[in-house]
């Protein structure tokens, strides 16, 4: 028996289907048997269930990701105001605690990935913008692409200290993640600075106009 919506469409699934995978990826990966008993716990159409992920593992880890983005985002919205850098330490913190009874999900997911670079990097990507964005970060211009390429990086080196992490709590975890988002804040320190003395000098096409044009 079957409880998916006669109008559900795949993308609709998707997140439900995943969801329902999770259990069986840490002994059988993200693969068809995987999607098969997901899909039996889920009630959902095993036939239907198969046209899900077309892409196979790798389209099954993008969903992951994303569903696990989806949490994060949600949790983070009920938080307290808090400055930026907590808000963005506990945003990372919070997706990987999230992901504590998924450990062997997520290292199966982080193998997946290390086959597929490009596709590992979109959705690093995506990670740190869902985290960005979780926080409140509406920046369009040249900002919104810095802030997500370093956020991506720092992301990265955590959930892989994390995966290798045994220490009470994960406290070596987070204390690694601290010293990483200080490193991030300097950064964003010196830019300002930087950007703010930029704009205080003076135009050199101006000055080199007014050399072979003196003002009378």
């Amino acid at each position: 028996m079957t409880d998916a919506a006669p109008d559900e469409t795949l993308d609709e699934l998707r997140p439900r289907l995943v969801a329902a995978m999770i259990p069986h990826v840490a002994f059988d990966g993200w693969s068809g048997l995987s999607v098969a008993a997901g899909a039996a716990d889920a009630g959902i159409d095993p036939d239907v269930a198969a046209l899900v992920f077309p892409g196979g593992a790798i389209e099954m880890a993008v969903a992951y990701t994303a569903l696990a983005n989806d949490r994060m985002a949600a949790a983070l919205a009920g938080a307290p105001p808090m400055k930026i850098r907590d808000r963005i330490t506990r945003a990372v913190r919070l997706r990987l605690e999230q992901a504590e009874g998924e450990r062997e999900t997520v290292r199966r997911t982080v193998t997946v990935f290390a086959l597929h670079p490009a596709v590992s990097a979109r959705t690093t990507w995506s990670t740190a913008d869902a985290i960005w964005r979780a926080c409140g970060d509406t920046a369009t211009d040249f900002n919104h692409y810095t802030k997500r390429a370093t956020l991506g990086t720092v992301y990265a080196a955590t959930l892989l200290y994390w995966l290798g992490d045994d220490s009470d709590g994960r406290a070596d975890t987070w204390a690694f993640l601290d010293r990483r988002i200080a490193g991030i804040m300097a950064f964003e320190t010196a830019k300002g600075r930087a950007t703010g003395l930029t704009g205080r000098l003076p135009d050199v096409a101006q000055l080199l106009g007014r050399l072979r044009y003196p003002a009378v």
